[in-house]
């Protein structure tokens, strides 16, 4: 800040340390994002007031639980679309809601996603657990919408808003319009649900604002030049192989400009890429079901040739069971509907084929036209940063895993990946910033913290270490990694190894899989330092999981409530119930994919 600003006496009640955070936040800022800062403070300041069940009546609440970000951009959406009808709106992310506050709503909207096998996203699990417990109370007054967002591929498809919606039943609440249920392609369930349930709010609580009320206060949202709808094309600066010649897989250090765009980012969020589809998988599409490229398709409104459909606009490599489905039905495939009528059988295919895969083994008649409407739009991917911008500057750096592997007699590409990997220096990626609000160091810079990163699930680790080390946070940081083979793919092994001399890094514990006999993973290095591990979380450090979800992250969990419940002197029980605990505090954060 500028030294010439005058003294501000601190406030009454705010310690050294909040007023240290407070400069630490300020510090650098535009006047328009300070601006910001203060319109959120005075109404925080209102939410908190003595009125605040006056306020709830009156108000709306959305309340939204996102693991990727698409829950909090649709909830913001129509956060927005409320206050610009002249309602008043309040924006909460469920790990930040007062449960308490939930007796006194009147009008509340959720946006929840369902991840893995039915379950609520981190950042909403400490609500999901209040409102099945006894501790819920009662809610005739209030009345509600609930939006939930899935994958129909899985087969607890939008479990979490499910769940949800007939919870806040059970306890009384009115709906103010019916459960929505969107899948991967969100728009044409999130918009009418919108435009619904705004009608049915701006009827009920339009009727309740006084006539004198005040108009509710409008903050202008920073916002990006450059956004998921409008990529940022950034230049490739750097583009290396970080394995050896020898290792299984490619893995790549990208460098990328940032310079003139006006993104920002922190530790702990992401990058999204838009990518293209290879040229040979298109090819692939269009030899097996022998259409040609140059035919017009005509498709929500839009005409373009069909290459360029798949090529820019359609997902090829991500098979859906939508899909499945429209294949069964054009081949007229027994075993494909016997498939989707079995948990098991319908996960398995989905696993292990790719919809090529599905197309060349369930050969059918299909136009363009058909095949454009049935697959799914393409979506960016979302990479975990590995740098930090105190470090680096105005730039971004990421760790690329390549999909490269044969199944069912061909090569199979990962389309992101390759497209990502095949990006030559002055090269362009179309990118933007994908905020990740539960992956967060601690503004305590005298916290410890423990990564347990293995594989690509590094890269956020290599961004953590940095800005702890550009902040000159005192707290210790200890790093657990694995991956196959120490000689072919331990990533960023010098820099680990300097930040150890350096100090940056205090604690560095491995895991190669397959250098031994017997397979070893983090989460045998983890029972292995499990003491020292329980002493660094009861003494207030923050524990941060990033990589594979289907199988690493339930490992790691279930190490983790072994060693708590081993060196904590606790129940099985009693230790998940702390786990969660720290997962609702924001102390336990994962990253998992």
């Amino acid at each position: 800040m500028n030294a010439t600003q005058p003294a501000l006496a601190p406030p009454p009640g705010l310690g050294e340390e909040r007023q240290a955070l407070l400069r630490q936040l300020v510090d650098g800022l535009e006047p328009a994002q300070l601006y910001w800062i203060a319109a959120y403070a005075a109404q925080q300041a209102a939410h908190s007031s003595p009125r605040t069940a006056v306020a709830n009546a009156t108000r709306l609440t959305v309340l939204y639980g996102s693991q990727t970000g698409n829950a909090r951009r649709v909830a913001e959406r129509f956060a927005a679309q409320v206050e610009a009808a002249g309602l008043p709106v309040r924006l909460v992310r469920a790990g930040a809601y007062a449960t308490r506050e939930l007796a006194n709503e009147r009008y509340l909207a959720v946006v929840v996603s369902t991840q893995g096998e039915g379950e609520p996203p981190d950042d909403a699990r400490g609500f999901v657990e209040f409102l099945a417990s006894r501790r819920a109370p009662k809610l005739p007054n209030l009345h509600y919408t609930v939006l939930g967002l899935g994958d129909s591929s899985y087969p607890l498809f939008n479990a979490m808003g499910r769940v949800l919606d007939a919870r806040l039943a059970e306890l009384g609440a009115q709906r103010l319009a019916p459960l929505a249920e969107a899948d991967v392609d969100i728009e044409p369930v999130a918009a009418p649900w919108a435009e619904g349930a705004l009608a049915r709010v701006r009827e009920k609580l339009g009727r309740e604002l006084p006539s004198a009320s005040v108009t509710p206060l409008r903050v202008a949202p920073v916002r990006q030049s450059f956004h998921r709808e409008r990529p940022f094309p950034a230049p490739v600066l750097a583009n290396q192989r970080i394995v050896s010649r020898h290792a299984e897989r490619d893995v790549r250090h990208v460098e990328l400009s940032l310079e003139s765009s006006g993104l920002h980012y922190a530790p702990g969020d992401a990058l999204g890429v838009w990518h293209r589809n290879p040229a040979a998988l298109v090819d692939a599409f269009l030899a097996a079901l022998s259409l040609a490229g140059d035919a017009v398709v005509t498709h929500d409104g839009r005409e373009q040739p069909l290459r360029a459909w798949l090529s820019r606009e359609r997902e090829l490599t991500r098979l859906s069971r939508p899909l499945v489905q429209a294949v069964a039905e054009r081949a007229d495939s027994a075993v494909l509907r016997a498939a989707l009528e079995h948990p098991e059988a319908i996960k398995e295919l989905l696993a292990s084929h790719q919809p090529i895969d599905l197309l060349r083994a369930h050969p059918a008649d299909w136009d363009a036209a058909a095949l454009v409407a049935a697959l799914r739009p393409l979506t960016p991917r979302l990479y975990s940063i590995a740098s930090s911008a105190q470090a680096v500057g105005e730039e971004v750096h990421l760790t690329i895993a390549v999909v490269d592997y044969h199944a069912h007699g061909e090569a199979h590409l990962g389309a992101a990946s390759r497209w990502i990997a095949e990006a030559e220096e002055e090269a362009t990626l179309d990118v933007f910033i994908e905020p990740n609000e539960r992956f967060r160091l601690p503004a305590d810079g005298t916290r410890d913290v423990i990564m347990i990163g293995p594989g690509t699930g590094v890269a956020p680790f290599r961004a953590f270490v940095q800005e702890r080390q550009q902040t000159g946070a005192a707290g210790r940081n200890w790093l657990v990694f694995g991956n196959r083979h120490a000689g072919d793919d331990f990533l960023y092994q010098l820099e680990w190894q300097q930040a150890l001399k350096d100090g940056a890094l205090h604690r560095l514990d491995v895991a190669f899989s397959r250098d031994q006999a017997e397979k070893r993973y983090v989460q045998h290095v983890l029972r292995e330092r499990g003491a020292e591990l329980y002493d660094w979380l009861a003494g207030g450090a923050h524990l941060y999981v990033c990589g594979d979800a289907a199988q690493m992250a339930k490992d790691v969990h279930a190490a983790l409530a072994e060693i708590v419940a081993t060196h904590g002197g606790k129940t099985p029980e009693a230790a998940q119930a702390w786990l969660s605990e720290l997962l609702q505090d924001g102390r336990y954060a994962r990253d998992v994919y």
